[in-house]
C-alpha cells in the first residue's frame, strides 16, 4: 500500500522532498505550488516554481491557485479524496477547510528545531543569530504559525563558517529523508506527536532589504554571522569607493581577525575591516552584475579606497 499524498511546495528545498516521496513509492494525487511568476530583465517571461517543474518531469497534476480562500478551490481540495496532505515551504496559508481536507491532516517539513524559529526564514535568521544547531522536523499543522505538535526531528550542527546556502543544502536533504520515514510511519499507524512548548519560541521573519546592509559598528562575530547568514542570497552588502565612484558590492564570505580600528576602515590590502569590535578579513565578494570572486581576484580587477560609511 501506499499514502495517497496531496504536494503543497515551491522552492528548490521543496522539490527535493517531491521527488523522494514518489521514489519512495506514493501516490502524488496532485502538486500545489505557487503560480508562475514574471522573470527575465523586462519581466515578461513567467517562470514556473521549482516544484511546480519537478511535478511536470514526474508527470504529476499540478495546480497553482493564487489564494486557498475560496470555497469553490477548498471543495476541489476537499474531492481530491487524499489521505494527506504534505507541505513544505508553499508560501501561501492554509484555511481551516484545508487543513482538514484529508484523512489524515496536513504534515509540515520546517527547517529549524521548533519553536525556535518559526516563521519564514528560519534557516538564515539561526545562522545570523549564531545558533550552534539547528535541524529539520515534521510536524502536523494547526491554525497558528508553526505551532503545531512535532512528529520526528533530525538535528544538525552549524559549523562557524557554514553559509545559509551550505546550510539549506544540507537540511534539504535530510529534511527529504526524514519526511519520506514520517509518511512511513504514518501510513504504519505510529508517527508519535508531542505538543511544542510556546517557552522559547522565536519568529523567523523574512528577510528584508533593510537589513542586508553590513553595520561595520557591530562586533566582529556578529558581521561575520550576518554576512554567512544572507550568503549566497541576497548577500549581505556595502559600499566601497573605487576613484571617485561609490559601489554597491556584495560579501559573501568573511573570516574574524583581532585587528582593531575605526569601524567601517579598511586596515589593510587584504580587505580587513575594522568593526566595533575587533575586524573581519573579506574573502568573497561579488560586484554588481559581475560573478563571485575570491579577494585575491577581486583585488586583481579593482582595488578598493575605502567603505563609504
Amino acid at each position: 500500500m501506499s499514502l495517497r499524498i496531496i504536494f503543497m511546495g515551491t522552492p528548490d528545498f521543496a522539490a527535493a522532498t517531491l521527488r523522494a516521496i514518489h521514489l519512495a513509492g506514493h501516490e502524488i494525487v496532485t502538486v500545489y505550488s505557487q503560480p508562475p511568476r514574471p522573470a527575465g530583465r523586462r519581466g515578461l517571461e513567467l517562470t514556473r516554481s521549482p516544484v511546480h517543474r519537478a511535478a511536470e518531469e514526474l508527470g504529476l497534476a499540478v495546480r497553482t491557485p493564487a489564494s486557498l480562500k475560496g470555497e469553490a478551490e477548498q471543495q476541489a481540495f476537499s474531492a481530491l479524496g487524499a489521505d494527506v496532505a504534505v507541505v513544505v515551504a508553499y508560501g501561501l496559508i492554509l484555511p481551516q477547510p484545508i487543513l482538514e481536507g484529508t484523512r489524515l491532516g496536513a504534515f509540515n517539513l520546517h527547517a529549524s528545531l521548533l519553536p525556535r524559529w518559526r516563521g519564514a526564514a528560519p534557516i538564515q535568521r539561526a545562522i545570523m543569530a549564531g545558533d550552534a544547531e539547528t535541524g529539520v522536523m515534521v510536524m502536523k499543522m494547526d491554525a497558528g504559525l508553526d505551532t503545531g505538535p512535532v512528529a520526528m526531528t533530525v538535528r544538525v550542527a552549524i559549523d562557524p563558517q557554514t553559509s545559509a546556502g551550505e546550510l539549506h543544502d544540507t537540511l534539504m536533504a535530510k529534511g527529504a529523508d526524514l519526511m519520506v520515514d514520517a509518511l512511513a510511519r504514518l501510513e504504519a499507524g505510529d508517527l508519535p506527536l508531542a505538543s511544542q512548548l510556546d517557552e522559547g519560541a522565536t519568529y523567523a521573519a523574512k528577510i528584508s532589504k533593510a537589513e542586508t546592509r553590513i553595520d561595520w559598528s557591530r562586533p566582529a562575530r556578529e558581521v561575520h554571522d550576518h554576512i554567512r547568514g544572507l550568503s549566497p542570497f541576497p548577500g549581505a552588502w556595502c559600499e566601497m569607493m573605487f576613484g571617485d565612484k561609490a559601489e554597491r558590492v556584495k560579501v559573501l564570505r568573511a573570516t574574524v581577525t583581532k585587528d582593531e580600528g575605526a569601524p567601517g576602515t579598511l586596515l589593510d590590502d587584504q580587505l580587513t575591516v575594522a568593526c566595533g569590535e575587533s575586524a573581519v578579513r573579506l574573502t568573497q565578494l561579488q560586484r554588481a552584475g559581475g560573478k563571485a570572486l575570491a579577494a585575491e581576484e577581486f583585488l586583481r580587477g579593482a582595488r578598493p579606497e575605502r567603505i563609504v560609511p
